[in-house]
This record gives structure tokens, sequence and C-alpha cells, in this order.
């Protein structure tokens, strides 16, 4: 997987790397989904914002392997608001994973105090 989290995200959405005419939108719903996980314990605990493709899953989640679903996670919030599936049925199906993937990593980070 791409390191570069806006890069990553947006090969998940679909725009080509080099497409920039949505990094904006992206970066807002990116930045969104990290103050909820920081909220959370995962992350730096002053925060992280990405600004640019410079920033990456190792300046975030450092070099643990177990918090790998926070990726997830971000990806799932970021399609929810940027580009959500017209069927409520997978939406639905998402905000339920999403509620999941804050609990498991939630449950993680206590396991790491």
């Amino acid at each position: 997987m791409e390191e570069s989290i806006l890069n990553s995200i947006k090969d998940l959405l679909g725009p080509d790397s080099d497409y920039n005419v949505f990094n904006n939108e992206i970066l807002i719903h990116i930045n969104m989904a990290l103050s909820v996980l920081t909220q959370h314990g995962v992350g730096p605990s002053e925060g992280f914002i990405v600004t640019n493709e410079d920033a990456t899953w190792r300046d975030f989640l450092g070099d643990s392997n177990d918090l790998e679903m926070a990726k997830t996670y971000v990806y799932m919030k970021v399609k929810m608001a940027f580009d959500p599936p017209s069927s409520s049925f997978v939406l639905s199906s998402m905000k339920e994973a999403c509620q999941e993937f804050e609990w498991r990593l939630m449950v993680a980070m206590d396991d790491k105090k």
C-alpha cells in the first residue's frame, strides 16, 4: 500500500495520485477521520494534520502493526463523506464497521498502556 496518507486514500477512492482537483476536499475528510482517531488515542497525542502527499501512515501510526485497521477506518470515513454509496444498506454497513474499528482501535491502544 502507498505510504502517503493522501495518495493511498485517493487510490482507494479512484482518482489517480496525479489528479489534484479534489485534494482539498479529500484532505478535509482525512483530517476529520484522523481527529476522531486521535480522540480515541490513536496517533500522536498532540494531533495530526495532513496537508499534502508528504504525510505518511508511519508518521501517524508509528511502527504499530496492530493499528493497520486505522487505514481502512480513514478510507471508509472519507468515502462516506466524499462519495457516499447510493445504497442505504451499504452505507449502514460502513457505519457499523467504522464503529467496530473505533472500538477495536481503542482496545488496541488500551493494551499499549
